[in-house]
Protein backbone atom coordinates (compact mmCIF):
# COMPACT_ATOMS: atom_id res chain seq x y z
CA UNK A 1 0.00 0.00 0.00
CA UNK A 2 1.59 3.17 -1.14
CA UNK A 3 2.40 5.38 1.69
CA UNK A 4 1.88 9.22 2.27
CA UNK A 5 4.59 9.79 4.33
CA UNK A 6 8.07 11.11 3.20
CA UNK A 7 11.16 9.28 3.16
CA UNK A 8 13.27 9.97 6.26
CA UNK A 9 15.67 11.40 4.68
CA UNK A 10 13.45 14.41 3.53
CA UNK A 11 12.36 14.62 6.85
CA UNK A 12 13.78 17.92 8.85
CA UNK A 13 12.63 18.19 11.94
CA UNK A 14 11.63 16.68 15.27
CA UNK A 15 8.47 17.98 14.55
CA UNK A 16 8.12 16.71 11.35
CA UNK A 17 8.79 12.84 12.19
CA UNK A 18 6.22 12.89 15.18
CA UNK A 19 3.72 13.31 12.90
CA UNK A 20 4.16 9.85 11.68
CA UNK A 21 3.60 6.42 12.69
CA UNK A 22 7.34 3.99 12.52
CA UNK A 23 7.46 0.49 13.27
CA UNK A 24 10.47 -0.23 15.75
CA UNK A 25 12.36 -1.38 13.05
CA UNK A 26 12.51 1.79 11.28
CA UNK A 27 13.17 3.53 13.67
CA UNK A 28 16.35 1.09 14.94
CA UNK A 29 17.64 1.39 10.95
CA UNK A 30 17.01 5.38 11.30
CA UNK A 31 19.24 5.60 14.73
CA UNK A 32 21.72 3.45 13.01
CA UNK A 33 22.05 6.03 9.90
CA UNK A 34 22.31 8.53 12.34
CA UNK A 35 24.64 6.90 14.74
CA UNK A 36 22.67 6.92 17.63
CA UNK A 37 22.64 3.97 20.19
CA UNK A 38 19.37 1.96 18.46
CA UNK A 39 18.38 -0.12 22.39
CA UNK A 40 15.42 0.70 24.06
CA UNK A 41 11.62 0.81 23.40
CA UNK A 42 9.43 2.47 20.51
CA UNK A 43 9.47 5.40 22.47
CA UNK A 44 12.66 6.18 23.87
CA UNK A 45 14.30 5.65 20.16
CA UNK A 46 10.92 7.91 18.84
CA UNK A 47 12.79 10.74 21.50
CA UNK A 48 16.25 9.58 20.48
CA UNK A 49 15.88 10.73 17.10
CA UNK A 50 13.62 13.88 17.71
CA UNK A 51 16.00 14.80 20.02
CA UNK A 52 19.05 14.02 17.20
CA UNK A 53 16.95 15.92 14.27
CA UNK A 54 16.63 19.40 16.32
CA UNK A 55 19.88 19.23 17.89
CA UNK A 56 22.05 18.72 14.92
CA UNK A 57 22.60 14.99 15.60
CA UNK A 58 23.31 15.37 19.54
CA UNK A 59 22.57 12.08 21.42
CA UNK A 60 19.64 12.56 23.84
CA UNK A 61 21.03 11.68 27.41
CA UNK A 62 18.89 8.98 28.87
CA UNK A 63 17.09 9.58 32.02
CA UNK A 64 18.95 8.53 35.30
CA UNK A 65 17.64 4.78 36.68
CA UNK A 66 17.01 4.67 39.96
CA UNK A 67 19.77 2.12 41.12
CA UNK A 68 18.43 -1.09 43.48
CA UNK A 69 19.97 -0.85 46.79
CA UNK A 70 18.97 -4.47 47.97
CA UNK A 71 21.63 -7.08 47.54
CA UNK A 72 19.03 -10.18 47.64
CA UNK A 73 20.05 -12.99 45.57
CA UNK A 74 16.17 -14.20 43.82
CA UNK A 75 18.16 -16.61 41.37
CA UNK A 76 19.66 -18.25 44.33
CA UNK A 77 18.24 -17.48 47.97
CA UNK A 78 15.73 -20.14 49.56
CA UNK A 79 12.47 -18.39 48.96
CA UNK A 80 9.72 -18.53 51.77
CA UNK A 81 5.68 -16.67 52.08
CA UNK A 82 7.84 -14.44 54.56
CA UNK A 83 10.41 -13.82 52.02
CA UNK A 84 9.85 -9.51 51.54
CA UNK A 85 9.93 -7.93 47.92
CA UNK A 86 12.87 -5.83 47.52
CA UNK A 87 13.65 -3.55 44.68
CA UNK A 88 15.80 -5.88 42.88
CA UNK A 89 13.09 -8.45 42.40
CA UNK A 90 13.77 -10.36 39.50
CA UNK A 91 10.97 -13.38 37.88
CA UNK A 92 13.59 -15.82 36.90
CA UNK A 93 13.40 -19.40 37.50
CA UNK A 94 13.52 -19.21 41.02
CA UNK A 95 10.96 -17.43 42.03
CA UNK A 96 8.59 -19.29 38.95
CA UNK A 97 8.99 -21.77 40.89
CA UNK A 98 8.28 -21.09 44.15
CA UNK A 99 5.13 -19.91 42.90
CA UNK A 100 3.63 -22.52 40.99
CA UNK A 101 4.35 -24.26 44.38
CA UNK A 102 2.38 -22.34 45.79
CA UNK A 103 -0.61 -21.28 43.31
CA UNK A 104 0.06 -24.20 40.57
CA UNK A 105 0.57 -25.09 37.17
CA UNK A 106 -1.59 -21.96 35.92
CA UNK A 107 0.68 -19.54 37.01
CA UNK A 108 2.05 -17.36 34.43
CA UNK A 109 4.32 -14.12 35.44
CA UNK A 110 1.84 -12.06 33.25
CA UNK A 111 2.74 -7.73 33.14
CA UNK A 112 0.31 -6.66 35.42
CA UNK A 113 1.55 -9.01 38.56
CA UNK A 114 5.38 -8.02 37.71
CA UNK A 115 4.39 -4.50 37.86
CA UNK A 116 2.62 -4.64 41.18
CA UNK A 117 5.48 -6.81 42.71
CA UNK A 118 8.35 -4.08 41.49
CA UNK A 119 5.75 -1.33 42.85
CA UNK A 120 5.48 -2.96 46.11
CA UNK A 121 9.20 -3.76 47.63
CA UNK A 122 8.26 -4.62 51.53
CA UNK A 123 5.22 -6.75 50.64
CA UNK A 124 5.91 -10.46 51.38
CA UNK A 125 5.80 -13.56 48.92
CA UNK A 126 2.58 -14.32 50.81
CA UNK A 127 1.21 -10.62 49.31
CA UNK A 128 2.33 -11.61 45.96
CA UNK A 129 0.21 -14.75 45.91
CA UNK A 130 -3.00 -12.95 47.07
CA UNK A 131 -2.50 -10.09 44.58
CA UNK A 132 -1.83 -12.73 41.84
CA UNK A 133 -5.25 -14.23 42.97
CA UNK A 134 -6.63 -11.39 42.94
CA UNK A 135 -5.83 -10.15 39.47
CA UNK A 136 -6.91 -13.94 38.35
CA UNK A 137 -10.40 -13.18 39.81
CA UNK A 138 -10.83 -9.93 37.04
CA UNK A 139 -10.84 -12.67 34.51
CA UNK A 140 -14.54 -13.78 36.37
CA UNK A 141 -16.04 -10.58 34.60
CA UNK A 142 -17.09 -11.20 31.19
CA UNK A 143 -16.38 -6.93 30.81
CA UNK A 144 -13.02 -7.52 32.12
CA UNK A 145 -9.80 -6.09 29.49
CA UNK A 146 -6.57 -5.82 30.63
CA UNK A 147 -4.83 -2.77 29.76
CA UNK A 148 -3.05 -2.67 26.57
CA UNK A 149 0.67 -1.05 26.68
CA UNK A 150 0.91 2.43 25.39
CA UNK A 151 3.30 1.24 22.67
CA UNK A 152 1.27 -1.17 21.42
CA UNK A 153 -1.22 0.86 19.23
CA UNK A 154 -2.26 -1.80 16.30
CA UNK A 155 -3.47 -3.53 19.39
CA UNK A 156 -5.76 -0.98 21.04
CA UNK A 157 -6.68 0.26 17.41
CA UNK A 158 -8.43 -3.12 17.07
CA UNK A 159 -9.99 -3.88 20.15
CA UNK A 160 -11.35 0.06 19.83
CA UNK A 161 -12.30 -0.63 16.40
CA UNK A 162 -14.47 -3.96 17.04
CA UNK A 163 -15.76 -1.92 20.07
CA UNK A 164 -17.79 0.08 17.71
CA UNK A 165 -18.32 -2.35 14.94
CA UNK A 166 -18.17 -5.81 16.21
CA UNK A 167 -19.65 -7.02 12.89
CA UNK A 168 -16.65 -6.51 10.94
CA UNK A 169 -14.59 -9.11 10.16
CA UNK A 170 -10.48 -8.97 11.24
CA UNK A 171 -9.29 -8.57 7.88
CA UNK A 172 -11.54 -5.25 7.80
CA UNK A 173 -10.57 -4.35 10.38
CA UNK A 174 -6.98 -4.52 9.62
CA UNK A 175 -7.61 -2.59 6.26
CA UNK A 176 -8.96 0.11 8.62
CA UNK A 177 -5.29 0.16 10.24
CA UNK A 178 -3.23 -0.16 7.44
CA UNK A 179 -4.81 2.72 5.78
CA UNK A 180 -5.05 4.71 8.75
CA UNK A 181 -1.44 4.83 10.08
CA UNK A 182 0.04 6.09 6.74
CA UNK A 183 -1.52 9.13 7.58
CA UNK A 184 -0.03 12.39 9.37
CA UNK A 185 -1.57 12.15 12.83
CA UNK A 186 -0.49 14.12 16.40
CA UNK A 187 2.63 12.38 18.37
CA UNK A 188 2.36 9.34 15.55
CA UNK A 189 -0.09 7.94 17.38
CA UNK A 190 -2.40 5.61 15.20
CA UNK A 191 -6.34 5.76 16.84
CA UNK A 192 -9.49 4.28 15.81
CA UNK A 193 -12.39 6.57 15.07
CA UNK A 194 -15.41 6.34 13.97
CA UNK A 195 -15.16 7.74 10.16
CA UNK A 196 -12.47 5.10 9.93
CA UNK A 197 -14.64 2.99 8.32
CA UNK A 198 -14.64 5.03 4.84
CA UNK A 199 -11.10 3.14 4.52
CA UNK A 200 -13.82 0.27 3.29
CA UNK A 201 -15.48 1.84 0.76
Amino acid sequence: MQSNRPHFTEIKSGNEFSNWYWLKAEMVAICKTLSLPYSGGKFELRDRIIYALDHDGKILKPPKKKKATAKFNWAKEQLALSTVITDNVSFGPNFRRFMKRHIGKNFSCHSDFMDWARNNAGKTLQDAILKWQELEDRKKDPNFKRKIAAHNMMSQYVRDCFADHPELTFQEVHQCWERKKQLPMKEGRVKYEPSDLLFLE
